[in-house]
């Protein structure tokens, strides 16, 4: 039997170019003899999984998605965009794949942000087992156009890192994200919490940085992300990933106390 709910299933054209841009350098994909990658709780079309195999594909061309659904109705309507490298079937947490095989990525992004904060260590844990050694759960939430993303990745040693990505273009204060942080962290987005100091210290070097914007909005997120470095901050990942837009942390920086 599927586990889990059927979500409201909203979906987008490029809405999770972000998150699968950040997929595309995961190791483990790259050098998988098996390089299966699932999009669980893709929505109500195709659309996502679609283009999440076709941005793969061009680091990884034998790459095969798999789109998970608990929704019947949304998997018979997926199905009929079905495509070499590309399929779907039935089912929730418990990652339903051929005997044997099992994932290299899971991708779960907007599922759990309609569940209880309790409910996600067992959903964790279940998706983690449908992994291969070394394989990653990214877990998530984005807004409806995909311009405000938050995600952890996970292993098997459990949450590894915590990672935000924004649209620089317009973009007011990096902590817009709060809104869209994954249900783990939205509610210890207070005072005395680890994730509040975090987003806090983003928008404090977001703002000293302001005259940066002179040459871009890019130079003035990395010039936020070097000072939150030198304030200590564990940052993962280099400039190249912070002129996207994208600031990885490490997880036990910003985790619930």
């Amino acid at each position: 039997m599927a586990e889990g709910r059927i979500t409201r299933g909203t979906t987008g054209v490029n809405r999770l170019r972000r998150v699968d841009r950040y997929i595309a350098t995961i190791p483990v994909l790259r050098h998988a003899t098996d390089p299966l990658v699932v999009d669980l709780g893709y929505g109500a079309s195709a659309t996502t999984s679609l283009e999440l195999q076709s941005r793969l594909a061009k680091v990884r061309p034998d790459v095969e998605v798999i789109g998970i659904e608990i929704d019947p109705e949304r998997v018979a309507r997926a199905s009929k965009d079905a495509r070499p490298g590309v399929s779907f079937r039935l089912g929730g947490f418990e990652v339903p794949l051929a005997a044997g095989r099992k994932a290299t990525v899971i991708r779960a992004l907007n599922v759990l942000r309609q569940y209880d904060e309790s409910e996600v260590p067992a959903a964790w844990d279940r998706m983690l087992a449908r992994l291969q050694p070394a394989g990653v759960l990214i877990e998530g939430t984005c807004n409806e156009v995909g311009r405000v993303c938050c995600w952890v990745a996970l292993t098997a040693a459990g949450p590894q890192t915590l990672t935000v990505s924004l649209r620089l273009d317009g973009l007011d204060k990096p902590s817009i994200v709060a809104e869209r942080l994954p249900k783990v962290l939205i509610h210890h987005n207070v005072a005395g919490e680890r994730i509040h100091d975090f987003l806090a210290s983003l928008d404090r070097h977001w703002q000293v940085n302001a005259p940066l914007s002179v040459y871009g909005p890019s130079q003035r997120f990395i010039a936020t992300a070097e000072g939150m470095r030198v304030d200590g901050w564990p940052l993962v990942g280099t400039k190249a990933r912070w002129r996207l837009g994208e600031l990885t942390v490490a997880w036990d920086a910003v985790a619930p106390g």
